[in-house]
């Protein structure tokens, strides 16, 4: 007796649909931010049916891809399910978790950064570094935390491993929001500006130990000095 062959599964057109427009998605051709054509008008440019197009869509939003906003069309939210998934995740959990998590993430990529940075990325560091100097006295307190923010993402893109850096962009955004209108006490504000400096004198110095050093007090600062604000 034969054996009995499963049939092939072939993807529907909606799935094969959904594909093609995460591509766009993913490759920037329609960024964050972007309202996309309407229903219509892909109908048009693809040749499928509506049905189809409102089942990918739908899809795609579920997914957290896009966000269909009544009344004024369908927008690109994120880039990639994983950021819409960690971001969500991130948002609801406790600030220390956050800030737990942030430090182990920190603590490795930075010893990363010291041993596989380049000179393109040291000359990035220093510029974030000196920029983050110029206004650590500025009662824009947002903007220090938008500065810190990129400097710490600059970090860990150093380390040279996309997933850690995609993973870490998506927390550094709820670390942000967490400690975005936070004003420190100057001494608190002096040290957190000095360990960024020595931080990256090590990942210039090649040196992972004093790097992942670096890295872990600069979190335990920042959540102390959160602790006192409150």
């Amino acid at each position: 007796m034969n054996d009995l062959r499963a049939p092939r599964r072939v993807a529907s057109l909606a799935a094969q649909l959904v594909d093609t427009l995460r591509e766009q998605i993913a490759s920037g051709l329609w960024p964050v931010g972007m309202r996309i054509p309407p229903e219509h008008e892909l109908v048009k440019q693809l040749g499928v049916g509506r049905t189809t197009v409102r089942e990918a869509l739908g899809a795609l939003v579920h997914l957290g891809l896009l966000e269909a906003r009544k009344g004024d069309g369908t927008y690109v939210r994120t880039s990639s399910e994983m950021h819409s998934v960690l971001m969500r995740r991130a948002s609801s959990s406790r600030r220390r978790d956050v800030l737990e998590l942030r430090a182990v993430l920190e603590e490795y990529a930075s010893g990363l950064a010291a041993s596989r940075r380049t000179e393109d990325d040291l000359a990035r560091l220093w510029h974030l570094l000196d920029e983050a100097e110029a206004i650590a006295d500025s009662p824009e307190i947002d903007a220090i935390a938008e500065v810190d923010a990129r400097f710490h993402q600059e970090v860990v893109s150093a380390g040279g491993n996309p997933l850690l850096t995609e993973v870490y962009d998506v927390l550094s955004v709820a670390v942000t929001e967490q400690i975005g209108g936070t004003l420190w006490p100057s001494a608190t504000a002096a040290e957190h500006t000095l360990l960024h400096r020595r931080l990256v004198e090590a990942i210039a110095a090649e040196d992972e130990v004093g790097a992942r050093h670096c890295a872990t007090e600069i979190v335990k600062l920042t959540e102390a000095g959160m602790e006192r604000s409150e």
